[in-house]
This record gives structure tokens, sequence and C-alpha cells, in this order.
């Protein structure tokens, strides 16, 4: 039997017993529904995780080079060994920030400074966050402005008082006024406000918290241009950090050996700095995540076999009851040449067909649910590859394995009885 007369003569069966046929599938629908509905929403949540870490400048082609090697931000103190090493090393400072933005192949880099300033607010003295960085530390932790603008080129190269207050800032000491082009005093210093950062855009969709205690303390400082704060805030032209980010994962290790190279050459080829990966602590992180999602996908697989299980059954006892039914049928076609292969495939047909149809209603389901459930929470949900393809596999498998008993007894049933059968 040709391969399309026995899909041909499945279909027939299929199509003459309908709301017997849609039963059957019922309950292979709802376990291939289950399996792609279970991988989209692991699917969305991992990467909906990994993109707002990127948005808050965390992967793991990043770098920071700390002051000093008691760890970020930590103060190095030398040894008796190093004591007389260190009298001539310069610590990071402004010239390795231009050196390293120059002369490294990067994605992004900053530099950061920061400093506690008496700022007096309604009689009232209170310490405010006062750091200096430029504006690719907006961007690389996705930082959008409310109104103004960013630091210039040459607000930069001229050290003109210029600043940008963080959202809580204002909220803080403004409130509903608007601080663009007034002067804020901050201790000894006055600064013409030119730019007010937005709310963080990062918790304000699709009803995830990604805050973090360093972005609420980002929206609570008040920025100036890195060069002015290297100037006027320390000695030495001195930078606590240097943030650094490669183009991408493959290309970290060159930038991070180039880092390194250069800061060594740069300070008498002593390590008066330090390295923090962001990749290590990042990975810590997917494994919790993994652990996690690894739990979810183990309790989702097991609602999804038990409804596959329940198909299989339904579609094993429908195929027997068919055998029933069609007993002269297939005593009629031994009886004018038909082999057992070509009735055993014939049942494997149906029983395939009838599976690869289910997979097919469960992944329109599934595909229906998750855009609706998506408009509704404002969160993308996506039809998973791996998903469907697993679903599918499923179903098929399923079928085969269903069908696999009623095609052999199918098959080896004597045509005479067969022929002469009555109900």
């Amino acid at each position: 039997m040709a391969i399309s007369d026995g899909i041909g003569s499945a279909l027939q069966s299929i199509f003459s017993h309908k709301l017997r046929s849609l039963l059957t599938l019922t309950g292979i629908v709802i376990g291939v529904m289950a399996v792609v509905t279970m991988f989209s929403s692991v699917y969305a949540l991992k990467q909906l995780i990994r993109e707002k870490m990127e948005g808050m400048g965390w992967d793991y082609s990043v770098l920071i080079v700390p002051q000093g090697q008691g760890g970020f931000f930590g103060p190095h103190t030398p040894t008796k060994k190093n004591k007389r090493a260190t009298r001539d090393v310069n610590t990071l400072n402004y010239s390795d920030f231009l050196a390293l933005k120059e002369q490294i192949n990067h994605r992004n880099i900053y530099g950061m400074i920061e400093t506690n300033t008496l700022h007096r607010y309604a009689g009232k003295d209170k310490y405010v966050r006062l750091r200096a960085t430029n504006p690719q530390f907006f961007t690389s932790k996705s930082y959008a402005l409310q109104s103004g603008r960013f630091f210039t080129a040459l607000e930069e190269e001229q050290l003109l008082p210029v600043a940008i207050l963080g959202y809580d800032f204002v909220q803080d000491y403004y409130g509903d006024t608007d601080p663009l082009g007034k002067t804020l005093q901050l201790g000894k210093y006055r600064f013409e406000v030119i730019g007010v950062l937005a709310k963080d855009n990062l918790n304000d969709t699709q009803g995830f918290n990604f805050s973090s205690p360093d972005r609420k303390m980002d929206l609570e400082a008040v920025y100036v241009p890195l060069k002015y704060g290297a100037t006027y805030f320390g000695t030495a032209k001195t930078v606590h950090s240097i943030y650094l980010q490669a183009h991408s994962e493959e290309e970290f290790d060159d930038l991070k050996n180039s880092a390194r190279q250069l800061l060594l050459s740069r300070h008498n080829m002593y390590p008066s700095f330090s390295f923090v990966e962001i990749g290590d602590f990042l990975l810590t992180i997917n494994k919790e995540i993994d652990d996690q999602m690894r739990k979810w996908n183990i309790t989702l697989s097991a609602i999804a076999s038990i409804s596959l299980l329940v198909g299989g059954i339904g579609l094993f006892s429908t195929l027997l009851i068919s055998i029933q039914e069609r007993m002269t049928e297939i005593g009629v076609r031994k009886s004018i040449g038909a082999t057992e292969t070509s009735i055993f495939f014939y049942f494997i047909y149906e029983a395939v067909i009838l599976a690869l149809t289910a997979a097919l209603l469960g992944i329109i389901l599934a595909w229906i649910i998750l855009s609706s459930i998506g408009k509704a929470i404002n969160f993308p949900l996506y039809l998973p590859i791996a998903g469907v393809a697993l679903g599918s596999f499923f179903s098929l498998l399923i079928g085969v394995v269903s069908g696999l008993y009623p095609a052999l007894k199918a098959s080896r049933i004597d045509p005479i009885r067969a022929i002469y059968y009555m109900d």
C-alpha cells in the first residue's frame, strides 16, 4: 500500500468519526499545550532576567577596575614587603581612564568618583551623594532623562560646574518644581542643573521589580562630569573605579588582558588596582535561577506527562474499538491482496495523524493563551521552538506507541474470520 493511500484511508476514517476523534485528541491537546506553555514561561522569564540585568549594565563582558587591591572601592594597604615599592606608584587616576578609553577596544567605558557633600535644605543639613562620571554611565545602566540633557565634551574638558540630578533626589528636594537651569549648592560647590534622570524604567514595565539598593542610590545622587570630579574632589586626579565592557563575551579575555598590561605599564608594574568580573557574579545568579527553573520544569513536566499519558490511553482504546468496527474491511483488504505490513501501517498512520493533529491544536491553543496573557500583563510571551519541537516529538511518540499494539493485532487477523465477523 502506498503511503499516500494509507494516509488517505486514515483521514477518511478519522473524519467519519469526528466526535470520537475529537474526544480522543483532548488529552494529547492538553498535554502539548502544557509543554509549550511551560517552555514559553520559563524561556520568557529567563530572557527577561537576562535583558534586565544587561540593562542594569551587568553581563558576562563587564569588567570593573576598582582602586587598590582590597576589593570594590577598597583601599590598598601596603605590606612591609611592598611599602617601599608603593612610594613611586600612583593610584588609579583620570589619566588611566583616558588611556583605557583611547587604547582599549571596548563597547562602553566610564569612570566613577564618589563623595558625600553637605546639602542645606529647609533649614536642615543633610549629606548628599555626589558622583563624578561620564554619560556612558547612564546609557550602560539604562537611565533615561526626564528632562534636560547629558554632559557635553566641552563641559567635560573645560571643567564647567554642571550637574544632572537623580529622579529621587528631585522628588525629595524639589517636588513638582522644575530644577532645570537653577543653581544647586552642595557644600562649597555650586552647580547649574542641566538634566534630571527619569524614574527607573526597569521597574515601570511588565510587573517585575528589578530594583536594587545600588539603583536606588543611583537615583538619589547628583552627577557631575568626571574630569571636574577628578580635579576638585580629591588629590592627584584619583578615580575610584573604571567600568569596562567588551563588545562580546568572546572578546572579554582580550579586553581584560589588554587593560591589565596597560595599567601595569602606567603604574611601574605594580598592581595598585584590582579586577572585579561581573561574569562570576552572574554565573552564581544564573545557577540559582536555573535551579529554580529546573524545579518548575519538573512540576510542569509531570502535569504535562499525565495529560499526554491519558491522551495516549484514549488513543489506544479508540484504535482497539476501531479494529472491531473495521473487521469486515480488514478481511476484504486482505482478500484482495493487502499484506500484513500494509494493514499494520494503515493503523499506524491513523494513530500518528491523530497524535500530530492533537499536537497542532495544542500548539495553536498555547499560542492563543500566551498571546492573551502577554497582552493582559504587558509581558512578552513567545512561542519557543524548543517547546513546539518537544511537544510535537512526544505527540508523535505517543501516536506510534499507542498505535503499535492495535496495528499488530489488526495485521494478524485471519481474513476469512474477518469477512464473516459478526458484531
